[in-house]
């Protein structure tokens, strides 16, 4: 066997496989959600105001989930995460133990 001289054998890790996956530098489900309301709006009311009204707020929108994922790229999951907890949990062995 040939050895290393490190002594560890080192595997590469494409880098897209390890990258969050980001729309516009923001969470992509976020952005695409958002751009599909603010495409609701638009054709719903369908007047001028509500096409500068719908673009512009699209536009705040992804300024901010932008900071969002520059801040942490998964911090929406890591939030549905969060949400999921129970606010308490019991110091016991397991959770069908009788009390």
């Amino acid at each position: 066997m040939a050895e290393h001289r490190s002594g560890l054998h080192r595997n590469r890790i494409h880098r897209a496989l390890s990258r969050p996956n980001l729309l516009m530098g923001a969470d992509r489900e976020l952005v695409l959600i958002t751009g599909l309301a603010a495409v609701i709006l638009i054709f719903v009311v369908l007047t001028p105001y509500s096409v500068l009204f719908g673009i512009g707020v699209w536009i705040a929108i992804v300024g901010l989930l932008r900071q969002m994922a520059k801040s942490d790229p998964l911090m929406r999951q890591a939030y549905l995460r969060h949400i999921s907890y129970k606010p308490y949990y019991r110091a016991t062995t397991s959770p069908w133990r009788r009390y």
